[in-house]
């Protein structure tokens, strides 16, 4: 069934870009768990699925922000809701999922989202440090999953790990989040294997350069800005530009429907090209 609805994308300063859906995915009035939904990528994630008709449930650790994320949604015409924790705690993972339930009686999805590039290195971090940046990085991914799973198997619903390059190409001064990188890649593999007996379909999502306000904030700390923006840019070949937290979202949101209904176990690279494609075609072009 073809529909026309308009849809906000991530974008900065409060801005709004409208685009006419064409395709109805079939989530209208799916439950999907979004953590870290209030900002960046899972901000467009949470978006897009209310766009689709879900129902995104955020989770993250900032009341204000989560907050003003639903608001937003409902603004624009949409449902959402909010679930308050603190991911790198156990029991606040296990909250989360029990009052989504109690509150909607289900989850037919979850997006592991979460995340920071928190900067642990090898030359001068600790033992300490780098576990600590697996907690917040990798361990409520597996958490959240592991207590959405009795939900996601009475709905046969699907997860999707949201990853990042760092894990294939390496960056330099970031051994805790590649590791833990690294790690989501393993898990949605796993998973995928696991999972398949109950109709549970598993996939990850891998992020390169996309446009988020930390991505501008982090910019921001540099001598030269747009400087540094061209040059990266400059080395993604597919239009020279950085991914957009709608394209991710998009993605995710089809890896959630049944549209995708025969993909599991994938890792799936919206990067404009930037980590498997030839970089002499970004010379050339």
């Amino acid at each position: 069934m073809l529909r026309c609805e308009f849809q906000p994308t991530c974008s900065l300063g409060g801005q709004r870009i409208l685009r006419k859906l064409s395709m109805d995915l079939g989530l209208r009035n799916k439950i999907v768990l979004v953590t870290g939904g209030a900002k960046g990528i899972g901000l467009g994630v949470a978006q897009v699925l209310a766009a689709e008709g879900a129902i995104p449930v955020i989770v993250g650790r900032n009341a204000a922000d989560n907050a003003t994320a639903v608001q937003d949604i409902v603004a624009q015409g949409g449902q959402a809701w909010s679930v308050d924790a603190e991911l790198n705690e156990t029991a606040d993972c296990r909250r989360a999922v029990e009052q989504t339930v109690t509150q909607w009686g289900r989850i037919d999805g979850l997006v592991n989202n979460a995340g920071v590039n928190d900067g642990v290195n090898l030359e001068d971090g600790d033992t300490d440090r780098f576990l600590a940046s697996l907690r917040k990085n990798l361990i409520h991914y597996y958490e959240m999953a592991h207590f959405a799973l009795p939900e996601l198997k009475k709905s046969r619903g699907a997860i999707v790990n949201v990853g990042s390059k760092v894990a294939e190409t390496g960056q330099g001064g970031t051994s805790a989040y590649a590791a833990a990188n690294g790690g989501r890649n393993a898990l949605t593999r796993e998973w995928a294997v696991e999972l398949a007996k109950y109709g549970i379909r598993v996939n990850a999502v891998i992020v390169a350069e996309c446009w988020t306000p930390m991505y501008a904030t982090w910019l921001a700390t540099l001598p030269d800005p747009e400087g540094t923006r061209a040059q990266i840019e400059a080395r993604i070949p597919f239009e020279h530009r950085m991914t957009t937290c709608e394209e991710i979202a998009n993605m995710v949101a089809f890896l959630l429907s049944a549209k995708s209904s025969h993909t599991t176990g994938q890792l799936i690279h919206v990067d404009g090209g930037y980590v498997h494609l030839d970089r002499s075609i970004t010379a050339l072009s």
